[in-house]
């Protein structure tokens, strides 16, 4: 073991040797009783993590990916995981400049720069709402402060709840959820550090799934969604019974579907399956619906059963989760009194202080409290009122959108919010906050909601990232917070620019889908109309029969509310992650299968989201391709280009070798 003197600080650091570089055996699956995790970085050493280094790289790619993720975001309703990127450009950097002992910083340069994703995610799924109505109520005014305030409030909330959580769901539930883009993340990040044939699966694997999705998003020279609605044959049964099968050819959803693996890819899968081939069917069978087509059927009716059953299944992961809710709020006591344990624990799961996190929401709630009063309700009793729903839902749906992203590392956030939307407007109306006060007032406060769950899922990535490489907790959390401030500041000018060069009604404007169903939620429910309570309470319904069931309620309800399209290649991937990983009579074969796919899946996922920061980029600047492939030459393409990838990724993995 050598000690060498870190250029940035000046503090000495041990370097691990090189062989070292990499994740133990127990990384992705349950500890045996008595077992212990110990990360690459170990945690009796010290390494370089915050240097002006991380620090400003971090910020930059904070402000640069929140730009472009707005932009994406609201212009086809898809925000890409910054996290992925942002650590693949680290590990390049640190590799062109031959930094040494990286590592760490780059876990903190991706943390940083990955609140970019997340505020983006808060702010454009919501906020753009009060522009859409703006056009039919006038009197609606938006501005600059209340869009960065209501990011940056729900971003500091969202991190503090967090932080009391951390350990529970990155350490004591260590190998029990698939974690896929943290997962992806950390593969980035440490074959990087490897350098030579061990980065070369994930190298091959980015750039492969990477040009794909370029080619496909970018040129469209085959279709991105294969549909039974385009096979002649089946006319009758997509018009008349509203029946249609669909699936997106991407690669990083299939990537996405290896990962999450087959048992909670076939649930996902469940739930897309019983809403489009029962639920969507049923209604079209009903004068009021048989007009529509079987997207229109789930877009305006069949997926609030989703919301439905994602609100209940959040409700029923709060009671199961309520001994760690009340440990951590025990936490928050203990330190009041003194009794912060904080120096008794190991480096690599050192939090910020309970004490300091305890003073902190203080401060965040009092700030919050005085926006709501004086910048958006104007009444105190209301704002009182406000105030606590704000609190209690952010605090109790932390869990959960920590839980949707551990298991299928997709933050279901935007349901949760159409949730508190709709409960908190039925309570503001019931203590007179309605009308087009009360349409500002739900937006900006289901904006800081959003953003704190959206931040809760995205916190749980970055700190299983964290557990898995073995970097410091509380520097994370703490340069998390800059993180978030300098990305709401940028998506609050972005937005509004967009606004006045796009708009969000009329012709050519931002699609926003988000936005306009938050918008399309809250009109009838503030101005007086009719909300599909019947669709609420049957997903509720559903989804405590399937907890009766031993069927996770939450998986299941994320189907009904994901388009098929996307769970479908969920599947997909967990059949071959199955398949691959049970060939051989020899387990360690069979180990060594399932960890090369891990390894192909996140490079398919990584080169993806990469590629759509430059797809989007160039949408920006004014790119534009018309693709002039008839539609059944394209499907033609779509079937065989697909089916080339599925098996480049099953022959990549059935030909690895146990390690000797």
């Amino acid at each position: 073991m050598q000690d060498e003197q870190n250029k940035t600080t000046g503090a000495p650091v041990n370097v691990a040797p090189e062989e070292e570089i990499k994740l133990a055996d127990n990384a992705f699956r349950p500890l045996e009783p008595g077992e212990k995790y110990v990360p690459v970085l170990k945690p009796d050493r010290s390494y370089p993590e915050v240097t002006p280094y991380s620090v400003s790289l971090g910020l930059i790619m904070a402000v640069i990916f929140s730009a472009a993720a707005a932009y994406l975001g609201l212009k086809v309703g898809q925000v890409f995981e910054a996290a992925i990127p942002i650590a693949i450009i680290a590990a390049g950097i640190g590799a062109v400049t031959k930094r040494k002992n990286s590592l760490g910083e780059n876990v903190i340069i991706q943390s940083i720069g990955a609140a970019s994703g997340i505020v983006v995610a808060g702010a454009i799924f919501t906020l753009p709402a009060l522009y859409i109505l703006q056009e039919k109520y006038p009197d609606i005014t938006v501005n600059f402060l209340e869009v960065f305030l209501s990011s940056l409030l729900g971003g500091v909330l969202g991190i503090l709840f967090f932080i009391p959580f951390r350990k529970y769901f990155v350490s004591d539930m260590h190998g029990k959820f698939p974690f896929p883009e943290a997962t992806a993340t950390t593969q980035v990040l440490v074959s990087g550090q490897k350098g030579g044939k061990q980065a070369v699966p994930l190298l091959i694997a980015g750039l492969v799934g990477g040009l794909y999705d370029f080619l496909l998003s970018t040129f469209k020279w085959w279709s991105e969604v294969l549909t039974t609605a385009a096979i002649p044959a089946l006319q009758t049964l997509t018009d008349n019974m509203k029946m249609i099968f669909k699936i997106n050819t991407g690669s990083a959803v299939l990537g996405l579907g290896y990962i999450v693996g087959l048992r909670y890819s076939f649930i996902i899968f469940a739930g897309s399956a019983f809403i489009w081939w029962v639920i969507v069917p049923l209604l079209g069978m009903s004068p009021e619906w048989q007009a529509m087509s079987a997207d229109d059927i789930f877009k305006n009716g069949a997926r609030f059963i989703g919301i439905g059953g994602i609100a209940m299944s959040g409700v029923i992961g709060i009671v199961k989760s309520w001994g760690v809710i009340r440990s951590a709020v025990g936490l928050a006591g203990q330190a009041f009194k003194g009794q912060d344990q904080q120096e008794k624990v190991e480096r690599h799961q050192r939090d910020i202080s309970m004490k300091a996190i305890v003073f902190a929401l203080i401060a965040a709630m009092v700030v919050t409290f005085v926006f709501f009063y004086i910048g958006v309700i104007h009444n105190l009793t209301q704002t009182i009122v406000a105030f606590l729903v704000v609190m209690v839902i952010a605090f109790l749906f932390t869990t959960v959108a920590a839980n949707a992203i551990a298991i299928v590392g997709s933050n279901p956030v935007s349901g949760m919010t159409l949730m508190t939307l709709i409960i908190s407007s039925v309570i503001f109306v019931a203590v007179g906050l309605n009308g087009t006060r009360g349409i500002v007032a739900s937006m900006v406060i289901g904006g800081v909601v959003c953003t704190a769950l959206s931040m809760a899922g995205g916190m749980v990535t970055d700190m299983k990232i964290g557990y898995w490489i073995g970097t410091t907790p509380a520097k994370q959390q703490t340069w998390k917070f800059v993180g978030t401030l300098l990305s709401a500041a940028t998506v609050g000018g972005v937005m509004i620019i967009l606004n006045k060069t796009y708009g969000f009604v009329g012709e050519n404007a931002l699609v926003a889908p988000q936005a306009n169903a938050m918008a399309a939620v809250i009109d009838p429910l503030m101005m007086g109309g009719e909300t599909p309570w019947l669709l609420y309470i049957v997903g509720a319904v559903l989804a405590l029969l399937l907890n009766w069931l031993g069927v996770p309620a939450l998986a299941f309800s994320l189907g009904m509310f994901i388009p098929l399209q996307l769970n479908t290649p969920l599947l997909m991937g967990g059949i071959i992650s199955w398949f691959v990983s049970t060939r051989s009579k020899n387990a360690e074969v069979n180990q060594a299968r399932q960890e090369r796919g891990t390894l192909l899946a996140s490079g398919f996922i990584a080169g993806g989201a990469l590629m759509g920061v430059v797809s989007a980029a160039m949408i920006y600047f004014g790119f534009s391709y018309n693709c002039t492939l008839s539609e059944t030459t394209r499907n033609l393409l779509a079937i065989v280009l697909y089916a080339a990838l599925i098996a480049y990724l099953v022959i990549s993995c059935l030909r690895a070798k146990k390690e000797s």
